[in-house]
């Protein structure tokens, strides 16, 4: 592999390097960091190719490894330690209560705050105190596709904000943003990552319960929580003919939806789609819901 040797700390402005191969992944060891040459430009050192990783899957954020599932066994953790050479590895046990706080066990290391980039957009978090999906990925670029293609001016409601994965990219895009978080830890990185991404003036970002948050009407609200339809009713009360709501499930709820929608007065067209595999015969869902 050709590569160029960096300090670690620049690693976050590769996406800016015309040389750098950003389809291959840069080789880490302590402070050092060796970025793969794209073909035609010039690079300090040739590496061995190494032999593709067939061990245990694991999810990356910045320098820090998350395991999920069953707790991993010795060999396990060796293994991604000397293939992915983090500086931490957490393992991520489940979420507990509403404010899906992760419980986490540290295995190696001395983990803290890491920084993402998403669509454009930068996030900031400490993987231990606030949940992180990277299966939610495509969704959250598709909910900032949407207000790019919506040919309309979006008053949005993210009624689970978390750290801001759907606000923030949809702010960028140039709708206005409700953004409601009631978990405090999280609330104070969504205030960051507004402020970080330059979108203050198009997030409101209020902490607490969304049910007591919401105001007047919205052409869209994001329910990004899998208890979602438990709010439906709120949110429907901020709705209008032609808002759009995004209702995360886990399996389809769309006769549900149906129910509420037509106990508030609104026709509902509904499609549904599949995010990803959330456990043995259950997937998680999100319902696009056009109301009329």
């Amino acid at each position: 592999m050709r590569a160029r040797k960096v300090h670690r700390s620049r690693l976050p402005d590769l996406g800016s390097w015309d040389w750098a191969d950003r389809s291959r992944r840069p080789y880490v060891e302590g402070e050092t960091a060796w970025i793969p040459v794209k073909d035609g430009y010039p690079a300090g050192t040739a590496l061995p190719e190494r032999q593709p990783y067939g061990g245990r899957r694991y999810q990356r954020l910045g320098d820090t490894i998350l395991l999920h599932g069953p707790r991993p066994a010795s060999d396990e953790l060796d293994r991604i330690l000397a293939w992915a050479r983090p500086v931490a590895v957490i393992w991520v046990k489940g979420m507990a209560g509403p404010e899906r706080i992760p419980e986490t066990e540290v295995l190696y290391g001395s983990p803290g705050e890491v920084v993402l980039r998403e669509h454009g957009c930068s996030f900031v978090l400490d993987p231990r105190l606030v949940m992180y999906a990277r299966g939610n990925l495509k969704e959250r670029g598709r909910m900032a596709d949407a207000i790019a293609r919506s040919g309309r001016e979006e008053r949005v409601a993210d009624m689970f904000a978390g750290i801001g994965y759907f606000t923030v990219p949809m702010a960028v895009q140039g709708a206005s943003v409700h953004a409601m978080e009631i978990n405090p830890v999280a609330f104070g990185y969504l205030a960051r990552n507004v402020e970080g991404n330059r979108v203050e003036d198009r997030v409101i970002a209020t902490p607490g319960n969304c049910r007591d948050l919401l105001s007047g009407s919205y052409t869209r609200v994001v329910m990004g929580h899998f208890d979602a339809i438990a709010y439906l009713p709120d949110a429907l009360a901020h709705a209008r003919a032609g808002t759009v709501i995004h209702l995360h499930s886990l399996g389809a709820v769309e006769d549900r939806i149906m129910a509420a929608a037509s106990e508030a007065g609104f026709q509902a067209r509904v499609t549904t789609r599949r995010v990803k595999k959330y456990a043995p015969n259950t997937w998680h869902m999100v319902q696009d819901v056009v109301l009329s």
